[in-house]
Formats: structure tokens, sequence, C-alpha cells
């Protein structure tokens, strides 16, 4: 097979599932959950050879001549297989979640079918080789996730989707305007090259710029673009892992950090004060979240808060810049998603199990469900950056990079930051492990004499638990997800800057 055929087929493989799963009928369920897991299975299979192949050296290309002069690309290179490895990985995982917690639901082929283009626009976007590329998927993940936001198909749920809507597309419209303004100046932007930049930045590379960073702000939730995210989680707790962890927020998040390599370099954006408006965003965002954060009742609505402010260690990383703070940005791109999509993972199995979804009714729940709280126990501390879990290792190599390019006062507000995270956390975990249950608090769906719940809803918040525990305590080994992204580092300080 043809090194070039890779990509594509990396796209393919969930958006030909998502299209043969729409056909299924509702009661074929073996059928249904076959696709699903192959799918993954197989995706997964093909990034492990990717992986193995950009180790060795191999590059991987495909170009389709689409419009006059604009090719679409997709490329396979080390940040790419960042993205695209935790997509997949989490996509299986997700999806094993996804079919016990929908199991006696309505409409699963419709949310399976949509679950699968949406994996399949995360891996277009963690593949696009230039703006137009990542243009195209991009917008075709907003499409692919409003009807799984939409999905309870409630009045509320319905609310939700227009206003999630209003933001992504107002976004995509503002990204598209700042890719046509920097384009008529450099021609088009191949993010191997990077853009042709005039030696002085005009006002149309600024403004483009500016309007670029707002329109990929809006997916990864900059304040004040972050209003959408709270309001999402009206949806089923696979969509808010999904949302949070591996596709929306991320491809954001993703889509800045290409932004600030591979497209200005910061050298350029440094020059005419680029990185500190976004260093500025960032730490507003990261305040912001974790205030928020502080005064939700509701548990998924505090958790998504904290994505807020998460997500934006990423796009802090960026702005500081030093190849120190660069690799804590990066690698936080993999440990925010596996600590996130845990507790949005133990979120789901406390309301699938018990009918609780507020924190004040969260007294004594590690009694009764101790692997569940174990779980959300490791991600809540991982969150807040106490060791050995993954989180720590982010913010360790953030604040070590600030120091490193003297902003020591990124070093105050990380600490600030991991103050608010423990002040909004720790309450939870103490209800739940060191309170009495009160009677008449939870409604048991469980099964005596079993497991607290399903064994394909506590599989996978083990899976994503161990891993972020592990991926913390072996950063030093050839293997972690620190040392792949101190390749990526490594690889984009060779690139233009």
């Amino acid at each position: 097979m043809s090194p070039a055929l890779l990509p594509p087929i990396a796209v393919a493989i969930p958006l030909i599932a998502g299209l043969l799963i729409f056909h299924v009928p509702e009661e074929r369920h073996g059928l249904r959950t076959a696709l699903n897991l192959g799918a993954a299975l197989a995706k997964l299979a093909l990034v492990v050879v990717l992986l193995f192949g950009v180790v060795g050296g191999a590059t991987y290309e495909a170009a389709l001549n689409w419009l006059p002069g604009r090719d679409l690309i997709l490329r396979v290179d080390a940040l790419a297989l960042l993205f695209l490895a935790l997509s997949s990985l989490l996509w299986l995982l997700t999806t094993v979640y996804a079919i016990a917690y929908l199991e006696g639901g309505s409409h699963r082929s419709r949310f399976f079918g949509f679950f699968s283009l949406c994996v399949a626009a995360t891996a277009g976007i963690a593949l696009a080789g230039n703006l137009l590329t990542f243009l195209l998927f991009y917008e075709l993940l907003t499409l692919a996730t409003w009807p799984l936001v939409i999905h309870r198909g409630t009045a509320e749920a319905r609310r939700a989707g227009a206003v999630y809507l209003r933001y992504t597309l107002s976004g995509g419209v503002v990204l598209l305007a700042g890719i046509v303004l920097l384009e008529s100046v450099t021609g088009p932007v191949d993010f191997a090259i990077g853009a042709a930049l005039p030696a002085q930045a005009g006002p149309a590379v600024v403004i483009a710029f500016a309007l670029m960073l707002a329109g990929l702000g809006v997916k990864a939730a900059l304040v004040p673009l972050h209003g959408w995210l709270p309001r999402a989680m009206v949806a089923p707790a696979p969509v808010s892992a999904l949302l949070h962890a591996v596709a929306v927020v991320k491809a954001g998040a993703f889509g800045i950090i290409r932004l600030v390599h591979d497209v200005y370099g910061p050298a350029y954006l440094a020059a005419f004060g680029g990185l500190n408006v976004l260093m500025g965003l960032s730490v507003a965002t990261i305040l912001w979240g974790s205030w928020r954060a502080l005064s939700q009742d509701d548990l998924k609505r505090r958790l998504a808060y904290s994505t807020v402010c998460q997500v934006s260690y990423i796009a802090l990383g960026m702005a500081v810049a030093g190849p120190v703070a660069v690799v804590g940005g990066l690698v936080h791109l993999v440990h925010q998603g596996l600590m996130k999509i845990t507790l949005f993972f133990a979120a789901g199995n406390l309301a699938e199990t018990l009918e609780v979804h507020r924190i004040s009714r969260m007294d004594g729940v590690g009694q009764r469900m101790p692997l569940t709280m174990g779980v959300f126990t490791v991600g809540a501390l991982g969150m807040i950056g106490v060791p050995p879990v993954a989180g720590f290792v982010s913010k360790w190599y953030l604040g070590a990079g600030a120091i490193a390019v003297e902003h020591p006062e990124i070093l105050g507000i990380l600490v600030l930051s991991s103050l608010l995270n423990a002040a909004y956390f720790l309450p939870i975990l103490h209800r739940a492990w060191f309170r009495p249950p009160r009677a008449g608090e939870w409604r048991d769906h469980g099964r005596p004499g079993r497991l607290e719940t399903h064994w394909m809803l506590l599989l996978p918040p083990l899976i994503t638990a161990g891993t972020a525990l592990a991926a913390g305590l072996f950063a030093g080994s050839e293997v972690s997800p620190l040392s792949w992204a101190q390749r990526v580092a490594e690889a984009l300080g060779h690139g233009h800057d």
C-alpha cells in the first residue's frame, strides 16, 4: 500500500463507519456495536503503524487538487500524531462507555453515526497540512457535533444546541475571514512551510491573526468566547466527554498551536505583540474559568468551567513560547484529555446509577461507588496538579518554562490557579468520601451483589485514570506523552521563527 494512502484512510475509517451506522436498524444492537468497535480498533491500529513509521523516518502525505491553486493536504507529522493518537484511544474508550450508557435509549444509530463523523472530522483537523484543509474539517466538526448536543431532544437541549451553533458557526466565519485576509497577502499557507510573511507585519497580517485567534478561541473556550461550553452540558455524558477531552475544545487549542508555530512563528508574533495578546487571554481564561467553577452546584457545569480553565494551559504554553513551556502546553493536550474524560465518565456513572447530578447530593457516594469516585479522585488531583498524576508534569513544565524565559508572574498565575482548582475539587472529594450518606439523596439503579455499575461504564474510566497516573509516574519514559511532546517541540523549534 502506498504511504500516501494512510492519512486519508485514517479519516475514512470513522467516516465510512458513521455512514454505515446511520442505516443500521435500532434493534440491530450487535451489528451497530461491531461497526463501532471494529472501526475504533482499526483506526487505533493504523495510528500505531503511523507512530512507528514516523519514528523510523517515514513520511506520509496526500494532496487533492480541489480549487485552482488550492490543495487539500493530509500530512502526518509529530504534532498531528500527538492529537490523532489521543483522539483514537479516547474514541475507542468513549465508544465502549457510550454503548452501555445509551443501552435502552432511542436514536442510537443516529447518535453513533454522528459520533463517528465527529471523530472523522477530528482526524482531519489533526492531519490537515494547510489552512484550507484545517478550515474544512473544523467546520465539519461543528456540523457533526451539533446533533450530539441536542440528542436528548428536550427544549433545554434544543436551546443549548442553538447557542452552540451561534458561537461555533460565527467562529468559523471569523476564522474564514482571517484566512482569506492572510492568504491575500501571503498566498496559500502550508503548515510544513509556513506563511510567506512580509518582513514587517502590516495591518492586514495583524488583523488576520486577530481574526483567526478569535475564530479558534470560540472552540478553545477562551474568555469571552466560552459561553457555549457550560450550556452544552445538557448533552449525554459520552458527548460531554467527547466535547471536552477529544474533539471540540481540543480542536480549538490544536488550531492555536498551528497558528502560533506553523503559520506565524513565535518570533514574528512577539514582534507585533501577538504573543502578549494570547498570554493575556490565556491568563484571563484560566482565572475566570476557575472562579466560575467555584459557584456551580451542577457537577457537569463545574467540570465544564474547569475545562475552560484547563484548556487555556495549552494556549499559555504557546504564548510563553520558551522551549520548556511549549513542551508543557503540548503535553497538557494529552494529559488534560485523559484526566477530563475520566471526570466526565465518573460524573456519567453517578448520574446513570444513582441519578446524582448535583454536588450537594454527593454525600457518601464514595461508599456506594468506590471505583467511580476513586477514578474521579485521580482526575481531580491531577487537575489540581498533585504529583504523581499527569497534571503535575504539565504545570511543572509550564512553570519552569516561564521562569526560563523570565516570566515569573506566570508561575504566580499557575499557583493561584492550582489553589482555585483545589477549592472547587476538594469539597467534592470531601463530600463523597467523608460525609455520611443522607436518606433519599439517591435513587439507586445498581445491581446488588454485582459491580457498582455496568462493567462497560467502569472499564473506560479505570483505563483513563490509570493512564493519567502512569503518564505522571513514568513521564521520563521514552514512550510517555511527555517524551513525544518533547519530540514535537523539537520539530517546531526547527520551523520558521
